[in-house]
């Protein structure tokens, strides 16, 4: 299984899987992503992965080129 580095909001560092769960990794960290839908129409868990829109509650830890990722908090004014 591919491996890589995961750069979280609150100044953690972790190697996650490729392919684990948003939320699951998310978790493991001491990061949590608030959710509401869990399908992913709601964008409650949107995550920004380098530079990129994310929503956790759909989505796993994907491969990178460059073997790190950088996570940010989504900013939403209506959540």
């Amino acid at each position: 299984m591919a491996t890589i580095s995961v750069h979280w909001p609150n100044g953690r560092k972790t190697i996650e899987t490729v392919g684990t769960d948003w939320l699951r990794a998310a978790a493991a960290a001491g990061v949590i992503i608030p959710t509401g839908c869990m399908g992913g129409s709601c964008g409650a868990c949107e995550i920004e992965v380098n530079g990129t829109m994310v929503r956790a509650c759909i989505s796993s830890v994907p491969s990178s080129k460059s073997s790190r990722l950088s996570v940010e908090f989504a900013s939403d004014p209506y959540w």
